[in-house]
């Protein structure tokens, strides 16, 4: 069903609601959860309408999806809600009654507030940290406490689990009853906050990602969001704005943004209040962050006046800072590129690229040659390597999620000549195959694509292509995330053409197709296997599609025919692979590796801490003893002799580059209240130093005499 066609039946669906309706300011949310179900039912890849089996699971993953760890609902609670609603939800649903969903929420809150209330009184009291007790860490597979006094016995071993925590926090700036009071304090102005169309929002996102786990409801704000995600820019002040004790504090100042040109606005700020030009302030005080955030964001050159309790004030004085709003550009996101000269075997410079691709980005709603582009923005680096002269190639896409599925078939057209990229097929069983139809090729030396298990999507996309067509090689975890699914943005407001006065209605990401490898097999759930693997702390079946709930089948279509005679090169992969294996197997950053992947897994496997205090600071202990030794191991290691030179978007056209150690980094200030700060990463980056050298290897064998007038295998 084509989508013009599935607007005519929701449409049809929904007119008797809306025929008596005038037009609303903000949409009504039991329509926009029955144009969300109608569309799941006639538009999702797998065509499953909302009946009773759907509706039952959509119960149990709006329970799940609000209570994760199963310590506020009592299991009494969710047998009344399996009676009442577990096959009479997808009637209310597409009936647009979301009186269920509230009902349920109000439980939840109320149940939050009295465990907070209860929380305040216990906390301060007397606990044994010389306990032989142990918590559990994941209780998911658990069951719900019984008895509420199940539930404080739980509890009294969370809270002993978490002032053990607080304890032993070196870098604590409060008392742990303070900070674990602040912290609960916190989650309870998050629950209330939540209103009724948050309420919708989070349970139309529980109904969506009942059918996979990437079709989802988006908000006006998520949408929002999203969008400034795909094209790396965003209109405003530039300022990343957390919720805090009722305030919008400022946790992070983008670099070349309005705010950080400015220089008044300073990280740890609280905003009590956002006014529009010289119209009068509003107190944003207690009022939720995306609200905030829309106040705060609006049209380029027009100016917003910010109330601000400065992070150094403890007198609670305000003080205004006018901004005037531009055009913010996330740069840190965008791809990025390091030449990196090292000694070859024959006593000259070996100068290898590495290009480094955070996600596949493009303007969804403007296409034009200034756009934001991954393939613009790629070969404009790429091009300034081969200036460079070369020997070889890498492309990083660790951690690349992945993101626009044209710029996966326009950035592998960089490295093959024309053919085709991938397959995809419908939610009707059509098959259809996306081409690279450009016959010039952008480089054409050896080729290495750097993966792991948070490589997604459009990353697999362009790594399965080149490896198909044996192009390059792929190295990294066993495999990568295994998402082999397309999705599309439906905005839902023209669905609604009588109910909405502009937009408001949010979005639905919506699972419309499945791609297929050019030889024909899915990367769904199996993901691209790599050619040379590394080891790697992330490479667990706890992480990719197979860990998720609700993924697709993995299956395989015919393969397309593909030209490997002007694409396909001799890539020695079992000899390189042998040279890698016998460099790791000595290596003491792999050893390392080794010894944290038998460690945590260890742990996931036991699944329980100690109560135990001094147990615990054994364990610290033994984490620093580790770190030392380490520490001390690698300062008396050889160090490399490569010389690094950075390569931002910004210098492609610059002289001469310089050293990456001589590059100032942004500065970030850290923001002294932060509790969440983002995972370090590691100190050795043993795998992008081992694929270096892999390439090295490459490069090395392809210029031997046994090689040079070898055929491209057929």
């Amino acid at each position: 069903m084509t989508l013009s066609k599935l607007r005519i039946v929701i449409t049809v669906a929904i007119l008797g609601a809306l025929f008596s309706s005038a037009p609303a300011k903000e949409p009504d949310q039991g329509q926009i959860a029955l144009s969300v179900a109608r569309l799941l039912e006639q538009g999702h890849y797998t065509q499953t309408k909302l009946g009773d089996a759907t509706s039952a699971r959509v119960l149990e993953r709006y329970l799940q999806d609000l209570d994760y760890s199963k310590l506020f609902f009592l299991e009494s609670d969710v047998a009344e809600f399996r009676q009442k609603y577990a096959t009479q939800l997808d009637d209310e649903i597409l009936l647009g009654n979301l009186k269920a969903v509230y009902e349920i929420y109000d439980l939840y809150k109320k149940r939050v507030a009295d465990r907070i209330a209860w929380i305040k009184k216990e906390v301060p009291g007397e606990f044994n940290f010389a306990s032989d007790e142990s918590i559990i860490v994941d209780r998911k597979e658990l069951p719900r406490p019984a008895t509420m006094a199940e539930a404080d016995t739980l509890w009294r071993q969370r809270l002993l689990n978490e002032l053990i925590t607080e304890k032993l926090n070196k870098d604590a700036i409060r008392k742990p009853v303070e900070a674990i009071t602040k912290r609960y304090d916190q989650v309870l102005r998050n629950v209330n906050e939540r209103e009724r169309v948050d309420q919708t929002e989070l349970f139309l996102n529980s109904l969506a990602t009942t059918y996979d786990p990437h079709t989802e409801y988006f908000g006006k704000s998520q949408q929002d969001s999203f969008e400034i995600t795909m094209k790396l820019s965003l209109v405003g002040i530039g300022a990343v704005l957390k919720s805090e004790e009722g305030y919008a504090r400022i946790a992070e100042l983008i670099v070349g943004g309005p705010a950080e040109r400015d220089g008044r606005l300073k990280v740890g700020d609280r905003i009590s209040g956002v006014a529009q030009g010289k119209d009068p302030f509003v107190e944003t005080v207690d009022m939720k962050l995306d609200k905030v955030v829309d106040k705060i964001r609006g049209k380029k050159g027009t100016t917003v006046r910010l109330q601000i309790i400065p992070t150094n004030d403890t007198a609670g004085q305000r003080k205004v800072i006018d901004i005037v709003r531009d055009e913010v550009q996330l740069k840190e996101k965008a791809a990025k590129a390091e030449l990196i000269e090292r000694p070859a075997a024959d006593g000259k410079v070996e100068r290898l690229g590495l290009i480094t691709l955070p996600s596949f980005y493009a303007d969804m709603k403007e296409k034009s040659k200034t756009s934001r582009s991954t393939t613009r923005d790629v070969l404009a680096l790429l091009t300034r390597l081969q200036k460079e002269n070369i020997d070889g190639l890498i492309i990083d896409l660790r951690r690349d999620g992945g993101g626009s599925l044209e710029e996966a078939v326009n950035l592998t057209g960089l490295f093959i000549t024309e053919g085709p990229v991938v397959q995809y097929q419908t939610v009707n069983g059509g098959k259809f195959v996306l081409e690279d139809k450009n016959p010039g090729v952008a480089y054409k030396g050896p080729l290495i694509v750097l993966t792991n298990k948070f490589s997604a999507s459009a990353s697999e996309i362009f790594a399965a292509a080149l490896q198909d067509y044996g192009r390059a090689i792929v190295v990294g975890d066993s495999t990568t995330f295994g998402k082999g699914t397309v999705q599309t943005m439906i905005g839902l407001d023209d669905f609604m053409p009588l109910l909405s006065q502009g937009d408001g209605a949010g979005a639905l990401k919506l699972t419309i197709q499945k791609f297929y490898r050019v030889s024909g097999g899915s990367t769904q759930l199996r993901g691209v296997a790599s050619d040379i693997q590394l080891p790697s702390l992330y490479d667990s079946p706890k992480v990719g599609e197979v860990a998720l709930e609700n993924p697709l089948p993995y299956d395989e279509i015919a393969p397309c025919r593909l030209d490997l005679v002007n694409n396909q090169r001799i890539l020695h992969i079992p000899e390189l692979r042998r040279l890698s294996g016998d460099r790791v197997v000595t290596d003491p950053e792999f050893k390392y590796t080794s010894e944290d992947i038998n460690r945590v897994r260890e742990q996931i496997e036991k699944n329980t801490l100690p109560l135990n205090e001094q147990a615990r600071r054994d364990m610290i202990a033994e984490d620093e003893v580790r770190k030392k030794t380490r520490t001390e191991a690698r300062a008396k290691a050889t160090q490399s002799t490569d010389k690094v030179f950075a390569l931002a978007l910004d210098d492609v056209d610059k002289e001469t580059l310089t050293l990456a150690a001589n590059v100032k980094k942004p500065a970030k200030p850290k923001d002294p209240e932060a509790e969440d700060a983002e995972e370090e990463d590691p100190e050795v980056d043993a795998i992008r130093y081992e694929t270096l050298n892999i390439l090295s290897d490459l490069i090395r064998i392809s210029k031997t005499p046994r090689t040079a007038s070898a055929s491209p295998v057929k």
